[in-house]
Parts: C-alpha cells; sequence; structure tokens
C-alpha cells in the first residue's frame, strides 16, 4: 500500500467509526431488528465496510448506555434471535445526533463546495 492509500484508509476509517452509530441507532429507529439482519443491511451501502466484529461490540455499547435493549425471539427460520430496539433515552439521543449530523452537513456543504459562509 503506498503512503497516499494508507493516509487515506486511516481518515476514511475514522471517519466510518463515527457515522456506523449512527446508522445503526436509525436502523433500529422504527423497528426491532436482530444483530445479523443490521449487519446485513448496513453491508449493503456502498463504501460502508461491515462485519459481525464491528456491529456487536457497539450494540453491546449502546446497550451499556442505555440507548438500546434487548429480548429473545423464536425465530420461524432458525434458533432464538436477540433483538434490539431503542429506548426513549436512545430515540431521544438519536433524533439529537440525527439533527447535529444534518447541521455538519449543511455546514461543510458549502466549505466542500469552496462556497463563503454568510454570516446572519
Amino acid at each position: 500500500m503506498n503512503m497516499k492509500a494508507k493516509f487515506f484508509g486511516n481518515r476514511a476509517n475514522q471517519l466510518h467509526k463515527g457515522v456506523l452509530e449512527l446508522c445503526i441507532l436509525n436502523d433500529i429507529r422504527n423497528r426491532k431488528m436482530y444483530g445479523y439482519e443490521i449487519v446485513r443491511k448496513l453491508g449493503r451501502v456502498e463504501g460502508m465496510i461491515i462485519n459481525k466484529g464491528v456491529i456487536y461490540p457497539i450494540l453491546r455499547r449502546l446497550k451499556r448506555s442505555g440507548l438500546v435493549e434487548t429480548f429473545m425471539q423464536d425465530s420461524h427460520e432458525g434458533p432464538t434471535r436477540k433483538y434490539y430496539k431503542l429506548t426513549e433515552k436512545g430515540r431521544d439521543m438519536v433524533g439529537q445526533m440525527n439533527a447535529y449530523w444534518d447541521a455538519i452537513k449543511n455546514q461543510t456543504g458549502s466549505i466542500e463546495k469552496g462556497q463563503k459562509r454568510r454570516r446572519t
């Protein structure tokens, strides 16, 4: 790997980690989901390199933080599955995170295009 690719890879990895938690919270915002379902869904997003070894530690951390709760449910397609759903605290947090993300996108959009930001 050349230095340029390594530099970009490190930056992309940092950005990826920062966005992944928000994606997971948004995925389970409106419905319960089991872990592998989250892995598959996010894996279909271009540029989102996902595997179980990344998702499950994040889900455990979200549970410890009180943002998600889990429950077991029988499956017609195999073994019992552990489902994740947002708590009220998680709903509040994802709402705040989405608002912050939107603000970042709006503010950095003009920077990316080389435009000056107007002051009000």
